[in-house]
């Protein structure tokens, strides 16, 4: 069994006044094995951020499920939803999601303390990772004082620091300059590399073509995948810049 499954996924937004319907998602259906490096992209509008909120448990669909280690998600009770995303979900966002009255070793700890662990614990959970990521030496710092991509290995540490079964990054280049860029696509890709599973939404091919498998949605549908194999970077680069000047230009579904 895939470590996430996809089935059916439908979400219909009623609209305040008037009681029109959006169909945000149709018939979305797709599977996520252990270790795997996904990444979805799509125009605006076409339901990628919908699709991340159902996956983060943020949102519930009209219809179909997600399963995630064979739990459906829209059936944990409310009261329970927000434990289950700190245990098994890590997240990373475009604008990193810092406080500022608290250090980055105090940010990366928070999902540990709302989980009730000891320091001691919490401590021997962010040695390696600091290390890892190369903040260590940043972690009595607050986040005014460090450079965005210092902030975003922050907030991949956070997201490491529970152990989490699924990553989930919404446009983690997207504030980052181009040399920050190419350090957190580094990292992403050693962590997948370890065994960590990665599912990114994003707009940047260069960040798509780093991932395994990219996963393209139009219409609220999944249009096209494109599975990496022995490509390179740079050729998956081109298979995906092709395929986005597909959906682009509303060619046939590949």
């Amino acid at each position: 069994m895939s470590m996430l499954e996809v089935s059916g996924l439908r979400k219909v937004y009623t609209t305040r006044f008037g009681g029109n319907q959006v169909e945000a998602l149709k018939n979305v259906n797709f599977s996520v094995e252990q270790g795997e490096y996904v990444a979805i992209m799509g125009e605006s509008g076409s339901g990628k951020t919908t699709l991340l909120n159902i996956l983060a448990a943020l949102d519930r669909p009209t219809a179909g499920s997600v399963r995630l280690d064979g739990t459906d998600l829209s059936k944990i009770k409310e009261s329970a939803l927000s434990s289950f995303r700190r245990d098994h979900l890590g997240f990373v966002f475009q604008d990193f999601n810092l406080l500022d009255t608290f250090t980055l070793e105090d940010n990366i700890y928070l999902p540990l303390v709302l989980a009730g662990r000891p320091y001691s614990y919490m401590r021997t959970r962010l040695e390696p990772i600091a290390t890892r990521l190369g903040i260590t030496d940043l972690l009595k710092k607050y986040p005014y004082e460090v450079s965005g991509g210092q902030k975003q290995r922050a907030a991949v540490a956070r997201a490491l620091i529970t152990g989490p079964r699924l990553i989930l990054a919404d446009e983690p280049t997207g504030a980052l300059d181009s040399k920050s860029t190419d350090e957190l696509l580094r990292l992403f890709s050693q962590i997948n590399a370890s065994g960590q599973t990665i599912l990114m939404v994003t707009h940047s091919v260069k960040a798509a073509s780093h991932a395994g498998r990219v996963l393209f949605i139009k219409d609220g549908e999944v249009f096209h995948q494109i599975y990496r194999g022995n490509s390179t970077d740079e050729q998956l680069y081109q298979k995906v810049s092709d395929a986005l000047t597909l959906l682009a230009t509303g060619g046939d579904r590949l």
